[in-house]
């Protein structure tokens, strides 16, 4: 039996659906795009013109939710690396956006580079638990301008080669990115298909629809790009002081943009992906490491399997500000709740000090940690074959079971996991191998992957025209 972590009970969700479309068709969300508003009115949705106040009526939020493909899968480039997202397995995300990194051979935190961003891609590439990109740090290469933007998109094709989230910063970039995709995918047909690239929204708490990003968004009609809806909700704070609350406001922040997104392109895919955050009743910040934002992650992944979504989760993480006690204690204990919940995606390896300091130290411990929480997800395999009786009747009292062809089996399999991460021999074979901290084992792996990895290299022809589509991106600066 697979071991799960449950918080909501069925009528607790079914509450949480009921209490959402009374909230959406009485209080409404504001919408400040005029061309959301605009086809969200002539979807059916009810429009203030003076307070661009959009009410939701409950038919039109339920007709909304049924145009939404129940499972998708996240296409790659890499072989073998495509996600079918069916509640069935689980992969990790990167963070978004940190300004910071804790430099691995100082310690010390500084600002992010160029180089910082493609040594943490490219790890990422080399880790088969990661998935899905985000990008990571904010290193200056993910620009407003034309130039910077589309170099940088034709960086993540080249440097990570499984699927690919991100997000562009003005419709202008839309037409680009199309052609990027073409250039590296194929027809707009095998893109609208294989679903190489996904993209995020982020409605703003409480109860808004933002223009910027959301008309940055709209531009990709035509791709069939599946969207993670990712409200940021703090407990406290743009939301109310309590997780129930909390779960039912980011709830209706994802149903209004899920009904604008099928309202605009209907058939759309979209992953329920609100991040319900805590606040800090101290500073009044974001509190990473509190078991609440893990619990809501969890009821999260719930109500996505409500709806019949695909789920992504972010399971909050350390608030600690460099490599110790705290951040291993935080960063499994914040990481377990959420990552036994079971969604399809989890959102967060390798960040500190709440998301804002990438390290990938940490992003090489907490991939170990989804490890074993896939290993405790498993559960207990009660197959027939692993009763094992017969053995036991046939060992008896007093022997032994190191011998038996059931044993040499069983350490082979899945069941048997061990980490092979930090030292687990002997304290005097500790010592006799130099008493080497858990730190410097991190970092020689990740001087292994940095020597050894080379993601999949896309052909001459198509780099040579992600030049040429740099260059007039360039030119038009």
């Amino acid at each position: 039996m697979k071991a799960t972590f449950k918080v909501l009970s069925d009528d607790e969700r079914t509450r949480v659906h009921e209490e959402s479309l009374n909230l959406l068709g009485k209080t409404g969300v504001r919408v400040d795009t005029a061309l959301g508003r605009n086809i969200l009115k002539d979807a059916g949705a009810e429009v203030d013109a003076s307070s661009n106040i959009v009410r939701f009526p409950r038919q039109f939020v339920e007709d909304c939710l049924r145009m939404v493909p129940k499972e998708v899968t996240l296409g790659a480039r890499k072989p073998g690396a495509d996600l079918p997202l069916n509640g069935e397995d689980c992969t990790l995300c990167l963070d978004g956006e940190g300004p910071f990194v804790l430099d691995r051979h100082s310690g010390k935190r500084r600002k992010a580079t160029y180089n910082d961003w493609k040594e943490i891609t490219r790890v990422a590439d080399a880790l088969d638990e990661i998935g899905v990109y985000w990008c990571q740090v904010e290193a200056g290469n993910k620009g407003e301008k034309l130039g910077e933007a589309v170099q940088y998109l034709c960086d993540v094709q080249r440097y990570f080669t499984k699927h690919v989230q991100d997000t562009i910063f003005h419709p202008s970039h839309a037409p680009w990115l199309f052609e990027i995709l073409q250039i590296i995918h194929g027809s707009t047909a095998d893109i609208q298909k294989n679903h190489p690239m996904s993209t995020l929204v982020c409605p703003q708490s409480p109860l808004i629809i933002d223009q910027e990003y959301t008309d940055a968004y709209l531009a990709l009609k035509g791709l069939n790009m599946p969207v993670g809806i990712m409200p940021m909700p703090l407990m406290g704070a743009t939301a109310p002081a309590s997780m129930i609350a909390t779960i039912v406001q980011g709830n209706c922040e994802v149903l209004s943009m899920l009904c604008l997104i099928q309202a605009h392109e209907p058939g759309v895919p979209v992953i329920y992906a609100p991040a319900l955050a805590l606040m800090d009743p101290r500073t009044g910040g974001l509190r990473n490491a509190g078991m609440q934002y893990a619990v809501m992650g969890a009821a999260a992944t719930e109500m996505a399997r409500y709806y019949n979504l695909p789920a992504e989760s972010c399971p909050g993480g350390s608030d600690a500000h460099q490599l110790d006690i705290q951040m291993g204690l935080e960063g499994a204990a914040m990481s377990l709740p959420t990552m036994l919940s079971w969604p399809d995606i989890i959102v967060g390896p390798g960040m500190l000090d709440g998301s804002m300091v990438a390290s990938l130290e940490q992003l090489v411990i907490e991939v170990e940690i989804f490890r074993l929480a896939k290993q405790a997800h498993r559960g207990v395999v009660t197959d027939q074959q692993n009763w094992l009786v017969d053995v036991i009747d046939d060992v008896g009292p007093g022997g032994h079971f190191l011998s038996e062809s059931s044993t040499l089996s069983a350490i082979r399999s899945d069941e048997w996991y061990l980490s092979d991460l930090g030292f687990h021999g002997s304290f005097e074979d500790w010592l006799a191998q130099g008493e080497e901290p858990l730190a410097a084992t991190v970092n020689k792996k990740l001087d292994d992957i940095l020597a050894s990895h080379a993601s999949l290299p896309l052909d001459e022809s198509v780099e040579n025209e992600l030049d040429k589509i740099c260059k007039r991106a360039r030119a038009c600066a």
